[in-house]
């Protein structure tokens, strides 16, 4: 809130990318419209091609607040939904927010305030992962533990900080134009492309834990595989356009993945000794879900495991089995443009 009222707080824009997000849509938005922020807000739903009740669900809070605008992305990306929802904004301070992404009560306001006094181009904090059910819960404990994601800050917490990425993130308008918004060939990884992009111009990008976004994780393990398979996947194209943009966390599941696979045929070909490895890290991923389960039901602790490896592998193997023909697309299109007309 503001302190001082006296001093106007900057007018703020909500973008939002979704698609089938019938489930998480009316309580993402109802938690942006009861933030505790005395500045103006708008929020611009870009609607995906759903085949669920997302875009009925849309109308519905349109018609309830004149703050509540929506604008088509027949693309279905997250990218180009960003872009659209962008250039239908209007407001200095674009904060972005995913379909089933809950904001804490301050969050604007503490952005805004965070932004004011670092002199960031992009805040953002952490991607508090809660689940539903007792798998949900599993995935959640393993996207918040170091054995999951390793040193990331905005998924385990940690003091503040300058970062290379922030889970989401509070611009200013300024950076999105100057960068002309985000690259439109980035299905996957986006995010983490701009921030190195407004990073090599000189802005700095802030991880704060006063902010806390709460993140509804995958419903299935078929479905964590392939977002992490995706993430894995467009990370490498991210190396490959942005040469020195990797480091040891990102080689680190692609190198198990394959410490793994070697494991396996050398204990059926040559020796026993062999799946010492693969079980090694069969261990090690029981050993680390302990503490990570700590408060969760039995059946939740049980499930750890299984989520821990299906997110190491399946980010490796999507790492590993990136096309180049991807970077070639990226590369293509070099720095995107798409907010030139703003």
């Amino acid at each position: 809130m503001n302190a001082n009222p006296d001093v106007r707080l900057p007018a703020v824009s909500v973008i939002m990318p979704v698609l089938n997000e019938e489930r998480h849509l009316r309580g993402a938005v109802q938690a942006i419209l009861a933030q505790e922020y005395a500045g103006e807000m708008e929020v611009v739903i870009a609607l995906g091609p759903s085949t669920d009740r997302t875009d009925e669900i849309a109308a519905e809070l349109v018609a309830e607040d004149p703050r509540v605008h929506t604008v088509p992305n027949p693309t279905g990306r997250t990218p180009a939904a960003l872009n659209a929802a962008i250039k239908a904004s209007r407001h200095p301070i674009v904060v972005r927010v995913d379909g089933h992404g809950m904001l804490s009560p301050n969050y604007i306001a503490t952005a805004v305030r965070l932004l004011d006094e670092t002199g960031a181009q992009n805040v953002g904090g952490i991607m508090h992962a809660e689940g539903e059910n007792d798998w949900e819960r599993a995935v959640a404990a393993a996207m918040t533990s170091k054995i999951g994601v390793g040193n990331a800050v905005f998924h385990t917490g940690g003091a503040a900080c300058e970062a290379e990425t922030v889970y989401l993130g509070v611009f200013r308008r300024e950076a999105l134009e100057q960068q002309g918004g985000y690259n439109e060939e980035f299905i996957r990884a986006q995010d983490w492309e701009l921030n190195f992009r407004i990073r090599e111009a000189g802005g700095l990008i802030w991880f704060s834990p006063e902010l806390k976004v709460s993140y509804r994780p995958r419903p299935s393990m078929r479905a964590l595989a392939k977002q992490y398979k995706d993430y894995g996947r467009w990370r490498h194209v991210v190396a490959r356009f942005h040469e020195g943009s990797i480091n040891l966390r990102y080689l680190a599941p692609p190198t198990a993945l394959l410490a793994i696979a070697a494991g396996i045929v050398a204990g059926a070909v040559l020796t026993p000794w062999g799946f010492v490895i693969p079980g090694g890290y069969l261990a090690a991923i029981v050993l680390g879900s302990v503490p990570a389960g700590k408060g969760l039901p039995l059946k939740a602790r049980l499930q750890i495991p299984v989520a821990l490896a299906t997110m190491h592998m399946s980010w490796g193997w999507g790492f590993l089995t990136s096309p180049k023909s991807l970077a070639k697309k990226v590369i293509a299109s070099r720095r995107p443009a798409v907010l030139a007309s703003n």
